[in-house]
């Protein structure tokens, strides 16, 4: 029968298997991301090809990500990850703050740090200059009737089985929606309760309880915007769409200025809205770039209107030579019909 000294002895030496495997990993991912490799897969971008092609989560697609573009700028990180003093939960902090100046110094600090020590390092070495934005999404558990009603706090970020909770500070951040709001009365859930939360002078805390129809047009306007607004937090595009509604009142009150004259007639070569449209329709929306495991990119942000035989090759602007594409792919589909060389003119 094993006894725990030497099972202890074994789960070290498979530790630093993993240590090892990570380190191993990082190095490959780092060289594939150098050469772009991603590119002949038909991925957008690394993040895409381990979160689809690899399956992993999109929290761990990140951290690679990040750690593998890190390794190409800083190969001195390598060792640290194979021994195990750096863990791959603070290559987030680190890459915030590592430069070639201060490398010797600071690498070591991130040494045996949890995330969350990482955060208080990277913010001490580069304190923010503003008060934190976050976006969150909250499940809220339906309060049933008759029970009290919930106090104002924050709640912890847990299992739940009600509506979404959105609250939008007023920062944009990369992954997150919005935090907290306040569940149900002791009679009926309050959906159009809002609670803003003083920060400074300029800035509040929104907190307000949505439906998951809410969220999911927030996310159709967010890809609608990607344009016009690209990576746009919730506030811009709930702002954008505020806009809209003032605009239009102010044009039913005819607080505006009457319509432009057209100062151009439109291009010949212009792709026609109702050719666009049908596209648009028949393309759901999505890119429609192929990948090589199969299947499509499906990306419905910065999407654009493509020739499939190039206009530059004498392809014409109708609807079965058009094609959805976000921006990283109709970029793509140019370099290859006219070369790297002549699209790093313009691009």
């Amino acid at each position: 029968m094993t006894n725990a000294r030497d099972l202890a002895t074994r789960l070290a030496e498979l530790l630093a298997r993993e240590h090892a495997a990570l380190a191993d990993f990082l190095v490959a991912l780092a060289d594939f991301d150098r050469r772009r490799l991603w590119r002949d897969l038909g991925y957008a971008g690394l993040f895409d090809f381990l979160h689809r092609e690899l399956g992993l989560s999109k929290g761990a697609a990140h951290f690679r990500k990040v750690a593998a573009q890190l390794v190409q700028r800083f190969p001195e990180i390598v060792e640290p990850l194979r021994d195990g003093r750096l863990c791959i939960t603070s290559i987030v902090e680190l890459a915030k703050v590592l430069t070639l100046e201060n490398r010797d110094e600071v690498l070591p600090r991130f040494f045996h740090r949890s995330k969350r020590e990482a955060k208080a390092i990277a913010v001490e070495i580069q304190p923010a200059e503003v008060v934190p934005r976050r976006e969150v999404v909250t499940a809220m558990r339906p309060v049933p009737s008759g029970a009290p009603a919930p106090r104002e706090t924050t709640p912890s970020a847990g299992p739940g089985s009600g509506a979404p909770t959105a609250s939008a500070d007023p920062q944009p951040a990369p992954v997150l929606l919005a935090e907290l709001a306040h569940a149900n009365s002791r009679t009926r859930p309050q959906q159009g309760r809002m609670i803003a939360d003083p920060l400074t002078a300029d800035l509040s805390r929104l907190h307000v309880t949505v439906s998951r129809r809410f969220l999911e047009k927030l996310e159709v306007a967010r890809a609608a915007l990607s344009h016009s607004h690209p990576g746009a937090s919730s506030e811009e595009i709930l702002e954008a769409g505020l806009d809209l509604v003032i605009e239009r009142h102010a044009k039913r009150r005819g607080l505006v200025a009457g319509p432009r004259a057209r100062s151009r007639p439109a291009k010949p070569d212009r792709v026609a809205a109702r050719d666009s449209r049908q596209v648009r329709i028949r393309d759901g929306g999505r890119c429609q770039w192929p990948l090589a495991s199969g299947g499509i990119c499906g990306s419905t942000v910065r999407v654009q209107v493509d020739h499939v035989i190039a206009r530059g090759r004498g392809g014409p602007s109708t609807a079965g030579n058009l094609r959805l594409l976000c921006a990283s792919h109709n970029d793509e589909a140019a370099r290859q019909e006219f070369g790297d060389g002549w699209m790093d003119r313009f691009t």
